[in-house]
């Protein structure tokens, strides 16, 4: 991986919506994470997970206005978490269908639950673990939805699942329908919400990667405050 930019521009991007042919025009957030990283520009850099990387576009194009520069403080976290494993891709996924199925409408919680349930025969599966193994974060979030946790258990019953089908269809689906689900539901604190689901993520590949993640140098902390008050973005 390239070494980290640290040195801002003369003019770094704003934050915002969508995608951006030039930083002048702004930046979303893995727009601002390919810069850090010292790639090539793009809202789809190679020094982040594809998973968490779409995670992290919906949340920047879904959060308002007002909150995205709140979330300027989690783009240098994201660089370096990157691995091809599809235990990856189903630990992310566990993780931010269980945060948001208590709060989706009832069709989504179904989405979702389902999402979980295949997350863990993923890992059942990687991990040589007795097949129907549930962690405890699946379980107590499952209790919080009865009704969809039976009706994903009779749909999913019996039915195949492969990695591959997992990685290009149900954990971009699951990504999409939490997010969606979070910025629509009925509640008051949705920017809060879909701040702590990504943040929750990348805690989340943090801890599974570990030791292997090659972030390379940490961005300077003077430098990055530099760069959050040069874009109109918020340090934590």
């Amino acid at each position: 991986m390239p070494g980290l930019n640290t040195d801002p521009p003369l003019a770094l991007p704003v934050l915002s919506r969508g995608k951006h042919r030039r930083p002048r025009q702004g930046a979303c957030f893995m727009e601002f994470a390919s810069y850090l990283a010292g790639e090539r520009w793009s809202d789809h850099p190679a020094c982040t997970h594809p998973l968490l990387s779409s995670l992290a576009r919906m949340v920047n194009d879904t959060i308002s206005d007002q909150h995205r520069p709140h979330l300027a403080h989690l783009i240098p976290s994201v660089i370096g978490l990157n691995d091809d494993d599809t235990r990856l891709d189903a630990i992310i996924v566990r993780r931010v269908a269980a945060a948001a199925l208590p709060v989706v409408s009832a069709e989504r919680q179904r989405v979702l639950a389902v999402a979980i349930l295949g997350s863990e025969r993923i890992l059942d599966d990687l991990d040589g673990r007795p097949a129907g193994t549930l962690s405890a974060h699946s379980i107590g979030a499952l209790d919080q939805v009865p009704d969809a946790a039976r009706w994903a258990r009779s749909f999913t019953a019996g039915m195949p699942s492969t990695h591959a089908g997992f990685r290009r269809h149900a954990g971009p689906t699951a990504i999409r329908t939490a997010v969606t689900g979070i910025a629509e539901a009925c509640v008051r604190d949705t920017d809060r919400r879909l701040h702590d689901l990504l943040a929750a993520a990348v805690d989340e590949c943090r801890a599974w990667i570990g030791a292997d993640a090659q972030p390379g140098e940490p961005v300077d902390a003077a430098q990055w405050s530099q760069a959050c008050q040069i874009t109109g973005t918020a340090t934590p």
